[in-house]
């Protein structure tokens, strides 16, 4: 499969690590100007691109970008492209949003109306970086680490539900992208590492209204 990743932070630099293994094609890309990623692309050993190139590129595009930049993305080349959404909202970092603040919508459905071509998957936003290259397990693993998933579309869920497995996590189906708020940014589930019943449940014990308390999930 080939896989256009759209920014090159700890995340994105982590999935380009873990799809490269499992022999995935990768084209990496920033908001700047490609030649800045000339190491960091041969560190990988993935292509290099512009934003635009690296959308088109991809069968599956993953954005990982700060959520205030959502509005810089390439919208025609995503069209009719599975997207992962691994992005999350740091009112400190973004600026506050008042649709978020007020819980009125999601960060994905905001993604998806960014990117109204596009079949929108919240995906791999709710693990740390390192965690992703170091924490993936085979299927038969006792005590797998699981991780969620979002989508208004069966056939995007089931592409980004193999990536899941495949790259070392039992998939767990958290419904639409209305619902995908239960493993955003301070909820129980959020990069803590946890089994399928953990998320499960925690998915399950989401409140709205409730955060933990800042950066809990680092520790």
């Amino acid at each position: 499969m080939k896989i256009g990743i759209l920014g090159a932070g700890f995340l994105g630099r982590a999935m380009a690590t873990v799809a490269k293994i499992h022999g995935h094609e990768v084209m990496i890309s920033n908001s700047r100007d490609p030649r800045t990623l000339i190491s960091t692309a041969a560190a990988l050993g993935c292509a290099l691109g512009t934003a635009e190139e690296a959308a088109k590129f991809g069968d599956v595009v993953v954005v990982t970008v700060p959520f205030s930049n959502i509005g810089a993305l390439p919208v025609a080349a995503l069209d009719g492209k599975i997207v992962i959404d691994t992005c999350n909202y740091y009112p400190d970092r973004d600026g506050h949003i008042e649709a978020l603040d007020s819980r009125s919508t999601t960060t994905s459905q905001m993604l998806a109306a960014a990117l109204p071509g596009a079949k929108v998957v919240k995906a791999f936003n709710a693990i740390l970086a390192r965690d992703l290259e170091t924490d993936g397990k085979p299927a038969d693993a006792p005590n797998r680490r699981a991780l969620p998933f979002a989508s208004d579309d069966e056939q995007a869920k089931h592409v980004v539900r193999g990536l899941l497995d495949q790259f070392g996590f039992d998939p767990v189906d958290a419904g639409a992208l209305t619902d995908s708020w239960r493993f955003e940014r301070a909820k129980p589930v959020y990069c803590i590492a946890l089994d399928r019943a953990g998320i499960v449940e925690g998915l399950a014990a989401a409140q709205r209204d409730v955060e933990l308390p800042h950066g809990s999930w680092r520790h």
